[in-house]
C-alpha cells in the first residue's frame, strides 16, 4: 500500500517532499565536482585548486570563485573571469564566451 498522507495534510505533504527532493538532487551538483586540485593540460605544471569555502588557488595566486550550475566566476587580485564548466569524469572544460577553452585533469 502506497503512503498516503491524511487529507488536510496532503498539501504540506507533497511541498515538504518536494523541497526535499530538491534538496537531494542539488547534494551531488557541480559545486561537489570542481572541489579538488586540477592540472592544466595546455600549461604542463599550472595547478588550479578549488576549496569548499569557495577560494581557489591558481598557480600561487588566490581568488575566489561562485559556481552556479554549469558556470564558474572566479575572481584574483588580477582579472575577474566567467567561464562555462562542463566535467567528464577526472576532466573539467571551462570556456570563455567566445574564447578559447581550458582543459584540466584532477589530481588525485
Amino acid at each position: 500500500m502506497p503512503f498516503m498522507f491524511p487529507r488536510n495534510q496532503s498539501w504540506f505533504g507533497m511541498i515538504a517532499l518536494a523541497i526535499l527532493l530538491c534538496a537531494i538532487a542539488g547534494c551531488g551538483g557541480p559545486s561537489r565536482d570542481i572541489v579538488g586540485k586540477w592540472r592544466a593540460s595546455d600549461a604542463g605544471t599550472m595547478v588550479w585548486e578549488f576549496s569548499k569555502n569557495g577560494s581557489v588557488l591558481i598557480g600561487s595566486t588566490q581568488g575566489r570563485y561562485i559556481l552556479d550550475r554549469n558556470r564558474v566566476k572566479i575572481e584574483t587580485p588580477f582579472a575577474t573571469s566567467l567561464y562555462q564548466v562542463e566535467f567528464w569524469g577526472d576532466r573539467m572544460i571551462l570556456r570563455e564566451p567566445k574564447a578559447s577553452k581550458l582543459e584540466f585533469t584532477r589530481i588525485k
